[in-house]
């Protein structure tokens, strides 16, 4: 199971966007698209085929893992994640510092 999903709201705690907080756009093993966080400047080639006009791109390149916390909004800071089993046998995910579980 997976501590980091698509769609969970992050902060950066390290590197040069330090601070910085975004959404999982996806994730890619032990890399993290966050949205508006880590962009880079790519130049692509136009391609006709599939509609797309060349130029410079700015986009998201991917953190790692280690890098990013998951946003806790009831402390307003970025907290480790543990995987705690239910009574009915479903794993969820729950912040560490007060056992609040993450998934609903």
């Amino acid at each position: 199971m997976n501590r980091i999903r698509k769609g969970d709201q992050v902060l950066v705690i390290t590197g040069k966007n330090k601070g910085q907080r975004g959404d999982v756009l996806r994730v890619a093993g032990e890399r993290v698209f966050v949205s508006n966080v880590n962009l880079v400047k790519r130049h692509t080639k136009p391609n006709p085929q599939a509609n797309q006009a060349g130029g410079i791109v700015e986009r998201e390149a991917s953190i790692h893992l280690s890098n990013v916390q998951l946003f806790n909004p009831a402390t307003n800071k970025g907290e480790r994640v543990g995987i705690k089993t239910l009574e009915d046998g479903r794993k969820v995910r729950v912040f560490r510092s007060n056992g609040e579980v993450v998934d609903a």
